[in-house]
């Protein structure tokens, strides 16, 4: 993540519910004319105990992770 985001290719961290969705303005239109743009995040853990919290309660979190779920 940190080469990504040195050169580049990724944005830094924000907080999708003080932040806001870091969308590009076609897409922030999309989504208020009733289109659905895909806008990939990462959630950094603070704890394993976070990290296993979250995944007990968000499905995607490990259904997403190739690395969990082979896919």
């Amino acid at each position: 993540m940190e080469i990504g985001l040195m050169r580049g290719f990724v944005g830094p961290p924000v907080c999708s519910t003080h932040d806001g969705i870091p969308y590009t303005a076609e897409e922030e239109q999309e989504f208020e004319e009733g289109f659905d743009p895909c806008v990939h995040v990462i959630r950094p853990y603070s704890s394993l105990e976070e990290k296993k919290s979250v995944e007990e309660n968000h499905p995607p979190t490990t259904w997403r992770n190739p690395l969990v779920s082979g896919g």
